[in-house]
């Protein structure tokens, strides 16, 4: 297994290989032993018709967020089911979205994420959770 800035550095060039998370300026920050944890700083191109965070993009955070704690345990993965549940409006200058790998089996990868806003004085508090069931994917398979 290797190390936990491995880990990071190999996600941090899969995150930018993502259109949409480039977009959204998604940023891993730490990654590794089934864990990985995602920024976000605030953009109102990325809100919805009430100034909160878009659930689109809160759901690509927590998604994105358990599929990379899962790949630190198994490599890469793809979601094959994910829920999520909004706590409260999503508003702050950053958000952090911190992914843990639940169970790693072969061929099911089970994990989740906490999404958290952050104010100006650092402050954190939870906006919303999420689930997924991942699946591992076969070298293999990955060529076109």
């Amino acid at each position: 297994m290797t190390d936990s800035s491995s880990h990071l550095e190999r996600l941090v060039a899969l995150n930018a290989s993502a259109a949409f998370n480039r977009l959204a300026h998604f940023e891993v920050v730490a990654a590794g032993d089934g864990t990985a944890e995602i920024e976000m700083r605030w953009s109102d191109d990325l809100t919805q018709y009430f100034g909160y965070l878009h659930a689109g993009v809160i759901a690509a955070l927590l998604d994105t967020a358990c599929g990379f704690a899962a790949s630190t345990l198994v490599g890469r993965v793809t979601a094959s089911h994910f829920s999520m549940n909004c706590l409260r409006p999503a508003v702050g200058r950053r958000f952090v979205a911190k992914g843990a790998t639940l169970r790693a089996g072969r061929k099911q990868v089970f994990a989740m994420a906490e999404l958290f806003a952050e104010n100006e004085q650092n402050q954190r508090v939870l906006v919303a959770t999420g689930q997924t069931v991942l699946v591992p994917l076969a070298q293999e398979s990955l060529e076109r």
